[in-house]
């Protein structure tokens, strides 16, 4: 159960990368074109919209990649005088607040989104409906949640901590 479950939360997890990915490129172009048009007095119009909507992808498409990697700060300045079982108890705390955390920002925007939808809120100069951007920030957040609720289980069955996972890798 679990590594099927593992299994789809990985492919979760290159969806929202991809995605992200995606959003960058997309923000890249924005931005290029934006400050090209700028430099002959011609500005692309409603740039701010769509790099304001494609950081929201940026930011929370890699989240979950950047946690599964690691990439997240660590302050480790108390871990080597912690005891390993401490340290794994840690561990398994920070993933499940983590996850909740997640899963809390997923469902507040939830509530924004139906909101968003019900008023037909858009954004200013392209009237781009904010509700499909929330509704993206809702998947992306659980997906992050989903990821670091599994970790935590993995870490509570197998007994392995996050230092053993980083030194094994």
């Amino acid at each position: 159960m679990l590594p099927a479950l593992r299994a789809f939360t990985d492919r979760l997890i290159s969806l929202s990368a991809w995605l992200g990915t995606v959003a960058l490129l997309f923000l890249v172009g924005v931005v290029l074109v934006d400050v090209v048009g700028r430099s002959f007095g011609s500005p692309l119009y409603g740039a701010l919209d769509m790099e304001t909507m494609a950081f929201v992808i940026v930011v929370f498409g890699g989240m979950a990649l950047c946690d599964k990697q690691g990439g997240h700060i660590c302050v480790d300045l108390f871990e080597r005088y912690f005891s390993p079982r401490l340290n794994h108890l840690i561990d398994i705390v920070v993933d499940l607040l983590g996850g909740v955390i997640f899963m809390v920002i997923g469902y507040a925007v939830i509530k924004a989104a139906q909101l968003s939808a019900m008023l037909n809120l858009r954004t200013n100069l392209l009237g781009l409906p904010l509700a499909w951007f929330q509704w993206a920030l809702v998947a992306l957040a659980l997906i992050t949640g989903l990821a670091l609720l599994l970790r935590a289980a993995e870490f509570i069955i197998t007994g392995r901590s996050e230092h053993e996972v980083r030194r094994v890798e």
